[in-house]
Protein backbone atom coordinates (compact mmCIF):
# COMPACT_ATOMS: atom_id res chain seq x y z
CA UNK A 1 0.00 0.00 0.00
CA UNK A 2 1.17 3.51 -1.14
CA UNK A 3 1.23 6.07 1.57
CA UNK A 4 -1.58 8.04 0.15
CA UNK A 5 -4.01 5.06 -0.10
CA UNK A 6 -2.77 3.76 3.68
CA UNK A 7 -3.65 7.57 5.12
CA UNK A 8 -7.19 7.57 3.21
CA UNK A 9 -7.80 3.86 4.39
CA UNK A 10 -6.80 5.43 8.03
CA UNK A 11 -9.31 8.64 7.41
CA UNK A 12 -11.86 6.59 6.44
CA UNK A 13 -11.70 4.01 8.97
CA UNK A 14 -11.44 7.30 11.80
CA UNK A 15 -14.73 8.24 9.89
CA UNK A 16 -16.85 5.53 9.82
CA UNK A 17 -15.52 4.88 14.08
CA UNK A 18 -16.24 8.33 15.23
CA UNK A 19 -19.86 8.78 13.12
CA UNK A 20 -22.49 8.92 14.83
CA UNK A 21 -26.41 7.32 13.44
CA UNK A 22 -28.79 10.46 12.83
CA UNK A 23 -32.10 10.06 12.76
CA UNK A 24 -35.17 12.59 12.59
CA UNK A 25 -38.03 11.73 14.91
CA UNK A 26 -41.70 13.15 14.64
CA UNK A 27 -43.86 12.38 17.66
CA UNK A 28 -47.43 13.43 18.61
CA UNK A 29 -48.12 15.60 21.68
CA UNK A 30 -49.39 13.61 24.83
CA UNK A 31 -48.06 9.92 23.58
CA UNK A 32 -44.79 8.17 24.42
CA UNK A 33 -41.76 7.85 21.73
CA UNK A 34 -38.85 5.74 21.77
CA UNK A 35 -35.85 6.92 20.63
CA UNK A 36 -33.44 4.18 19.60
CA UNK A 37 -29.70 3.10 20.39
CA UNK A 38 -27.71 0.38 20.05
CA UNK A 39 -24.47 -1.12 22.21
CA UNK A 40 -21.90 -3.66 20.75
CA UNK A 41 -20.61 -4.93 23.63
CA UNK A 42 -21.11 -5.14 27.35
CA UNK A 43 -22.45 -1.72 28.63
CA UNK A 44 -20.64 -0.27 31.54
CA UNK A 45 -22.47 3.29 31.43
CA UNK A 46 -25.25 5.37 28.99
CA UNK A 47 -25.65 8.89 28.83
CA UNK A 48 -28.82 10.20 26.86
CA UNK A 49 -28.52 14.24 27.19
CA UNK A 50 -29.74 17.46 25.18
CA UNK A 51 -26.47 19.49 24.32
CA UNK A 52 -29.28 22.77 25.23
CA UNK A 53 -29.21 21.40 29.48
CA UNK A 54 -25.89 21.56 29.84
CA UNK A 55 -25.06 19.55 32.43
CA UNK A 56 -27.89 17.82 33.53
CA UNK A 57 -29.10 14.56 31.69
CA UNK A 58 -31.98 13.38 30.53
CA UNK A 59 -31.14 10.16 31.60
CA UNK A 60 -27.90 8.27 32.89
CA UNK A 61 -26.92 5.43 33.76
CA UNK A 62 -23.39 4.42 35.38
CA UNK A 63 -21.85 2.48 38.34
CA UNK A 64 -24.54 -0.18 37.90
CA UNK A 65 -27.62 2.24 38.90
CA UNK A 66 -29.44 5.04 37.26
CA UNK A 67 -28.28 8.08 38.66
CA UNK A 68 -31.31 10.50 39.08
CA UNK A 69 -29.15 13.42 40.57
CA UNK A 70 -28.01 14.31 37.20
CA UNK A 71 -31.52 14.32 35.79
CA UNK A 72 -32.70 17.58 34.59
CA UNK A 73 -36.08 17.92 36.36
CA UNK A 74 -38.35 18.50 33.44
CA UNK A 75 -37.67 14.30 32.54
CA UNK A 76 -37.95 12.91 35.64
CA UNK A 77 -40.68 10.04 36.16
CA UNK A 78 -40.67 10.57 32.50
CA UNK A 79 -37.87 8.61 31.16
CA UNK A 80 -37.12 4.93 31.11
CA UNK A 81 -34.84 2.53 29.08
CA UNK A 82 -36.68 0.34 26.49
CA UNK A 83 -34.67 -2.81 28.25
CA UNK A 84 -33.81 -2.07 32.06
CA UNK A 85 -31.32 -4.81 31.73
CA UNK A 86 -29.79 -3.92 28.26
CA UNK A 87 -30.19 -7.07 26.90
CA UNK A 88 -28.82 -7.26 23.11
CA UNK A 89 -27.36 -4.05 23.84
CA UNK A 90 -30.49 -2.08 23.83
CA UNK A 91 -29.97 1.18 25.56
CA UNK A 92 -33.28 2.73 23.69
CA UNK A 93 -34.81 5.80 25.74
CA UNK A 94 -38.88 5.81 26.00
CA UNK A 95 -40.00 9.21 26.85
CA UNK A 96 -43.61 9.18 28.43
CA UNK A 97 -46.05 12.02 27.62
CA UNK A 98 -44.01 14.43 25.15
CA UNK A 99 -44.73 17.89 25.02
CA UNK A 100 -43.45 20.65 22.43
CA UNK A 101 -40.85 21.34 25.12
CA UNK A 102 -39.47 18.08 24.42
CA UNK A 103 -38.38 18.97 20.57
CA UNK A 104 -34.80 18.83 20.43
CA UNK A 105 -31.53 17.04 19.81
CA UNK A 106 -30.81 13.96 21.72
CA UNK A 107 -27.92 12.40 22.06
CA UNK A 108 -26.96 8.39 22.89
CA UNK A 109 -24.00 7.93 24.46
CA UNK A 110 -22.41 4.57 25.57
CA UNK A 111 -19.40 3.65 27.41
CA UNK A 112 -18.40 -0.21 26.74
CA UNK A 113 -16.03 -2.64 27.68
CA UNK A 114 -14.30 -4.10 24.90
CA UNK A 115 -11.54 -6.79 24.66
CA UNK A 116 -8.68 -3.62 24.57
CA UNK A 117 -9.95 -1.91 27.31
CA UNK A 118 -12.92 0.56 27.83
CA UNK A 119 -14.54 2.71 25.07
CA UNK A 120 -15.73 6.43 25.32
CA UNK A 121 -16.48 8.09 22.39
CA UNK A 122 -18.46 10.72 20.55
CA UNK A 123 -22.12 10.03 20.38
CA UNK A 124 -23.57 7.08 19.18
CA UNK A 125 -26.72 8.02 17.50
CA UNK A 126 -28.10 11.79 17.65
CA UNK A 127 -31.67 11.95 17.40
CA UNK A 128 -33.71 15.26 16.49
CA UNK A 129 -37.32 14.84 18.02
CA UNK A 130 -39.88 16.87 16.30
CA UNK A 131 -42.97 17.15 18.82
CA UNK A 132 -46.13 18.13 17.44
CA UNK A 133 -49.71 18.64 18.74
CA UNK A 134 -52.39 16.32 16.90
CA UNK A 135 -54.71 17.50 14.74
CA UNK A 136 -57.98 18.75 15.57
CA UNK A 137 -56.10 20.18 18.94
CA UNK A 138 -56.32 23.60 19.19
CA UNK A 139 -53.30 25.18 21.95
CA UNK A 140 -55.41 27.97 24.53
CA UNK A 141 -52.74 29.84 26.71
CA UNK A 142 -54.51 31.15 29.93
CA UNK A 143 -52.30 34.26 29.76
CA UNK A 144 -52.71 35.11 33.95
CA UNK A 145 -51.56 31.76 34.58
CA UNK A 146 -48.97 31.16 31.26
CA UNK A 147 -50.51 27.37 31.17
CA UNK A 148 -51.63 25.74 27.95
CA UNK A 149 -54.82 23.52 27.94
CA UNK A 150 -55.10 20.66 24.82
CA UNK A 151 -58.69 20.43 23.58
CA UNK A 152 -60.33 19.10 20.97
CA UNK A 153 -61.57 22.28 18.85
CA UNK A 154 -65.04 20.77 18.42
CA UNK A 155 -65.43 21.15 22.11
CA UNK A 156 -64.18 24.66 22.33
CA UNK A 157 -66.50 25.88 19.75
CA UNK A 158 -69.60 23.89 21.85
CA UNK A 159 -68.32 25.20 24.91
CA UNK A 160 -68.37 28.82 23.27
CA UNK A 161 -72.05 28.28 21.96
CA UNK A 162 -73.44 26.76 25.16
CA UNK A 163 -71.69 29.98 27.27
CA UNK A 164 -73.17 32.63 24.52
CA UNK A 165 -76.49 31.19 24.64
CA UNK A 166 -76.61 30.87 28.62
CA UNK A 167 -75.61 34.72 28.66
CA UNK A 168 -78.47 35.26 25.78
CA UNK A 169 -80.95 33.53 27.72
CA UNK A 170 -80.69 35.89 30.52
Amino acid sequence: MTAVSESLCCTLLLFVCVSADKKNITAESGKNVTLPCQALNTIIGVEWSRPDLNEEYVLLYRDGHFDPGSQHPSFKNRVDLQDRQMKDGDVSLILKDVTTADSGTYECRIRESKSRGIHEGGPNNIITLSVVDPPGQLIIEKVSVGEKINAPFGLIVAHSISAVLLVGGF
